[in-house]
């Protein structure tokens, strides 16, 4: 694939992927694929080489490298305030490569099961007072940085790697999903202020909050949509394969099969209460990273969630106004493409290690102005 002008994304659940190959030269010109819902990983290779082949069959072009979009339970986001004295010198960038540097370092040593998917810079803090963003030509005494890390499992990372190697593609960026769809959705939307995204995945519910383009937190509970599905298993006595169905037949036609004489408003019930016990979790998380959860608007979203909508806002036992986003696959990948193009002013990239006649170097870090 010609890699000016094609840009190829995977966002790879755990009962679901998604994929995209953009021109980069013609924002018309997009090609779309995606696998069933699935629960059995057995054959989840052959799920990604037949998404690869349509790609590469409607795009007429083979793909060689992938951005991977990624989420997981075990995601973390670790939060790191660094100083440095200047004493009364000029703040040059390579003062503050030089904190993220020592950061990174720490994250490195300390997270060895974790790998960095993406640092930011929340708050400089010069001489006392506080920027958004690394203000031009100005002389100081001190800087400080506030810095958070989303890291990924590594063991997840490299288990893609090694799916992708085999069809001799590369991937060349790992991206936390929930964090790019969440910039995505939020700039759509027109979001300002105090705004949480719950994303409800299969196994695990991220919850991600901002003030304007400044993020808050991000936390991930280790309960999602299938702890629906195992409800329902349970109370109905019926198998895992066929609760799922029942749940999104809830979701998609609200229909229900009568299964031990239980009933459609029984389904119901075992469906809002693990959803409203989810929001609680998630309501419990962001008020323990000292949110007012009155000054926030909240948005669901994820696969996990789509067993609801906007029609049962009022049928949930939740204090929170919410909105609910129906995502669809161009919405996740596009996700992937925006976020590419630089939409979040406070990230760090760090260029690729790219080969030199003894080995390898990292650039160091280019900075949003």
């Amino acid at each position: 694939m010609n890699n000016k002008n094609f840009q190829t994304f995977f966002d790879c659940g755990f009962s679901k992927v998604r994929a995209s190959t953009f021109n980069t030269n013609n924002n018309d010109e997009a090609f779309y694929a995606d696998s069933k819902f699935f629960t059995d990983r057995s054959n989840f290779e052959l799920k990604i080489q037949k998404i690869i082949t349509f790609l590469e069959k409607d795009s007429n072009e083979f793909i060689n490298n992938i951005s991977l979009m990624l989420d997981s339970p075990k995601t973390l986001s670790i939060g790191i305030s660094l100083f440095k004295k200047l004493d009364g010198s000029k703040l040059k960038q390579r003062n503050i490569q030089f904190l993220v540097q020592e950061a990174k370092q720490q994250i490195l040593k300390h997270y060895i099961n974790h790998s960095i998917a993406h640092i930011i810079i929340n708050n400089y803090k010069i001489d006392g007072v506080d920027y958004s963003y690394l203000p031009d030509k100005i002389k100081c005494d001190f800087i400080s940085l506030d810095i958070l890390f989303i890291c990924l499992p590594i063991d997840m990372v490299l288990y893609f790697q090694n799916i992708f190697s085999k069809s001799n593609i590369s991937v060349n960026q790992v991206i936390c999903s929930t964090y790019a769809k969440s910039i995505n959705y939020k700039n759509n939307l027109n979001l300002s202020g105090h705004v949480s995204f719950i994303d409800v995945g299969f196994n695990r519910t991220s919850v991600i909050s901002y003030f304007n383009d400044k993020i808050l937190s991000l936390d991930v509970l280790p309960v999602g949509g299938n702890h629906i599905t195992k409800d329902i298993s349970q109370i109905l006595e019926i198998d895992l394969e066929k609760s799922e169905q029942e749940k999104r037949n809830f979701g998609q036609s609200h229909k229900f099969s009568n299964y031990n004489n239980a009933s459609s408003e029984t389904l119901q019930k075992i469906i809002f209460a693990r959803t409203e016990e989810i929001l609680e979790l998630c309501v419990q998380s962001m008020e323990s990273n000292s949110h007012v959860l009155s000054e926030f608007k909240i948005v669901l979203m994820g696969e996990g969630s789509k067993i609801l909508d906007n029609h049962y806002k009022d049928k949930i036992s939740f204090s929170k106004e919410i909105y609910f986003l129906d995502e669809t696959l161009e919405d996740i990948c596009q996700s992937g493409i925006k976020f590419t193009t630089g939409l979040n002013k406070q990230e760090v990239v760090v260029v690729p290690k790219i080969p030199i006649k003894q080995g390898f170097f990292e650039k160091l870090f280019h900075f949003f102005n």
